[in-house]
Order: structure tokens, then sequence, then C-alpha cells
């Protein structure tokens, strides 16, 4: 019944029909990891809310200047619960991840001072904000902040001797990419994480952690924070928003470190004391109750992707079997028509804007042109099925996300499709 519908009702073709009761037969052990991943996770959330004393109360909020906001109070309380952290910052006036990193990096760090990205160049909207490109004023590198990097080696792997040539004593600041951005590597783990972490920390503990969360909360067991991280940080329309929070950002971490980022975020002697919430306060404390459930759905779709076009004989990274660490599929097509094909599937199959043929553009931040694909009910949020790229050789696809399994496989088949069509 279900085959009949899917090319009833979506086209798709009998040959890729037939192929999904073998592959998923074949992800059944997979799906069970991951299940237990979500089950650990969920339990560890409950906790935090119970240990927290949450009640409905803190879902009223304030006005004005958002004195006493025990909402907000409660989901920072939370937040720091669930991450093992000192402290946070969970506002829905974070714009988005680069803001958080912006703020941390900005709070932390002064003239005079060096950060090390030990997991090759950041995301390409972070190239302003340290000032790899563009003249803006506001830069670490016009603020007098020296920058340098270690990339990964040839195989995608984390170069352990070249951070311990690169990072001494005298380096402020060590910063890490949990996921794989724009690239075609593993995403780093935890595991990977925490060996950094003790590299640094042998030089000087006084080093300062900080990793960039995004894609990666509930993926694993642990999250940075529980294996030395100093301070992370997130989207609440990725991951831990469950798909509902309408827009913000996360930080976690120590407490003197949490406190000199809330100076940014609004001013020095007033730091997190202020801020509305905008009666936003009961999604983000759902929304955090399903980012586990959520983030496995996506996982699976994910996992479904990386086999659906392994069949196929396309180079994925990582494969189905393989440990992950962030909600990111790579696939590596090979010429810039399949991935707009690729991506105008992704539109293809979604909820909203299901019409919208998406194009490749000058989109601000990036190098180079890229096409998105985004049919969500939260603005570019990647928690929900969407899939991107910059145009630029060797032609990799990036395809997040997924609010339910059965969206995140339908969509990969209308994306195959589409290229098979070509």
């Amino acid at each position: 019944m279900i085959q009949e519908l899917l090319k009833e009702s979506f086209g798709i073709q009998e040959n890729l029909v037939q192929k999904i009761a073998k592959i998923e037969e074949l992800l059944m052990e997979r799906f069970h990891e991951i299940d237990e991943i979500k089950q650990y996770n969920q339990y560890k959330v409950l906790k935090a809310m119970q240990e927290s004393r949450l009640s409905d109360q803190h879902f009223n909020w304030t006005t004005g200047y958002g004195y006493n906001d025990i909402g907000r109070e409660k989901i920072e309380e939370i937040y720091a619960k669930v991450f093992k952290a000192e402290d946070a910052i969970v506002r829905p006036t974070i714009a988005n991840g680069t803001h958080a990193l912006s703020l941390c990096l900005s709070g932390l760090l002064h003239s005079g001072d060096e950060m090390v990205a030990v997991t090759s160049k950041p995301y390409d909207t972070l190239d302003e904000v340290i000032g790899i490109r563009g003249t803006y004023k506001g830069s670490l590198k016009n603020l007098g902040v020296t920058y340098k990097q270690v990339d990964f080696k040839e195989d995608g792997n984390v170069d352990f001797d070249r951070i311990n040539e690169v990072v001494t004593e005298k380096t402020t600041l060590v910063y890490v990419q949990r996921s794989t951005g724009y690239s075609f590597r593993p995403a780093v783990d935890i595991q990977t994480i925490e060996k950094i972490v003790q590299l640094v920390k042998g030089k000087n503990k006084d080093i300062i952690c900080m990793v960039d969360n995004c894609y990666g909360e509930f993926l694993e067991h642990r999250e940075p924070t529980e294996v030395g991280v100093d301070v992370l940080a997130g989207s609440l329309i990725k991951n831990p928003g469950g798909g509902i929070v309408l827009t913000g950002g996360y930080i976690v971490g120590k407490s003197d470190l949490i406190e000199q980022i809330s100076y940014r975020l609004t001013s020095p002697g007033i730091g997190k004391e202020c801020g509305l919430t905008f009666g936003l306060s009961r999604q983000m404390f759902q929304g955090l109750f399903l980012a586990p459930h959520i983030v496995s759905e996506a996982i699976k779709g994910a996992v479904f992707c990386a086999k659906l076009f392994e069949e196929m004989g396309y180079e994925v990274k990582p494969k189905y079997n393989d440990m992950r660490s962030d909600i990111i599929q790579q696939v590596k097509l090979g010429s810039k028509e399949k991935v707009i094909a690729f991506c105008k599937g992704i539109q293809a199959a979604a909820p909203v804007d299901s019409y919208v043929s998406p194009e490749p553009w000058e989109m601000p931040g990036y190098n180079d042109p890229v096409i998105m694909a985004a049919g969500a009910f939260i603005q570019g949020s990647s928690i929900e099925l969407s899939a991107d790229a910059p145009i630029r050789p060797p032609y990799i696809v990036y395809y997040q996300g997924g609010l339910t399994y059965e969206h995140a496989k339908l969509g990969a088949l209308i994306a195959l499709q589409n290229i098979n069509n070509l």
C-alpha cells in the first residue's frame, strides 16, 4: 500500500520503490543503535527538567528589561544541567549559530590574544568575524587578535602532531568545529574532542577550549562540555530546538566565561540579567524535550540517504554504518547539474514551498554561489529536511534534517530520481 502511494502520489519510479525494503532491512541494526542513543539523551533531558523543578509558571513572560524572568532563568539552568556545564545563555535574541559563536569569540578574545582553529578553517560565515577575509573594522584581526589554523590531514582526520607544534602556552583560545561544514570529511567526534582538550590543556590549563556544536547535539552519549571543553555554542533552530523553537541560540560553559560573553550579549555590568524571551520559553522547553527524538529521526534519514546513494555508485561520507557526530550527510555528485537536481528534489519533497524551484545565488557570507533547498515551517531550520551546496568542484551536496524519518526518506528518493532523470 505504501509503495503504491509513493508511486501514485509522488511519482517515485518502480526501481527506486523496490530498493526501499532491501535498504531498510540492512539498516535495522544501525537504527537500533541510533534508538539507544536517543533513549539515553531523552532520559538525560527529562532528568534535568525534573531536577530543576520545571513548572508551567516558567512558561509566562515579562516585559521591558526582563528582570526576574523565571522562565529565562529556568531554561538556562536546564541547559547547563543537560550539557553538564556551570552556566548557560539561551536567548531568542541570538540570531543564529554564527551570532552565538561570534558572541563567544568577541567576549573572550582581546588585543594581543591568540586564537588557533585546530579543525581547519571554520565555517564560511565566520571568515569576516575572524578577519580571514573582508574589511570589517570590528573583526578579531582588526582588534588585534592573532589567528592561526591547523588543517586536517589528507585523510580528513585531526592533525595532533601539528596541533602540538602550533598551540603553545601563549595561546588564548583553541577552536573546534564539530560539524563537517562545506568539506568532505568525518565530523569531529567526542572522543577526538577529548583528545584535543587533553593535548591543549597539557600545554597550559588556562587555554580556553571552545567548540562550535552546531548540528552535533544529541548525536552521542556525551557532549563536548562533558570531556573538558570550556565553552560551546549552537543554534536553537538546529538540533536542540526540536523543530519547534522559532529562533535563537545557546551558549554553555564555565560560569566565568559565560559572564564575559554575557557582557557582549548586552553590556558590561548588565550581562545576562536582562533580556526578554518574548513568550518563547514554553517552546524552548518543549523543543529541548523533543530534541533527542527529532535528532534520531534526522539521523535515520541521513543513514538511509547514505545507503541509497552508495548503492547507486556515489561516494558518500559518512557511510551508512559509520559513527556519526553531526546530522549532515555528504554526497559527492560530481557536477553542478546533479547538485541542482538534488536540491530541487529536496524542495519538491517539502511540506512548505514544495512548488518553489531553488537556484544558486551569491549568498552573503559565502565565497561561492550557494544553492539551498528548505521547505521548512521555520525559516532556515536545519533540523527540518534541507540540502545545500556551494557551487564548486567536486560538487558535494550537504543533506541534513528531517522532523520525521519518512519525510527525510522521501526527500532522498526524489532527489535521486531527479538526478536519474537528467
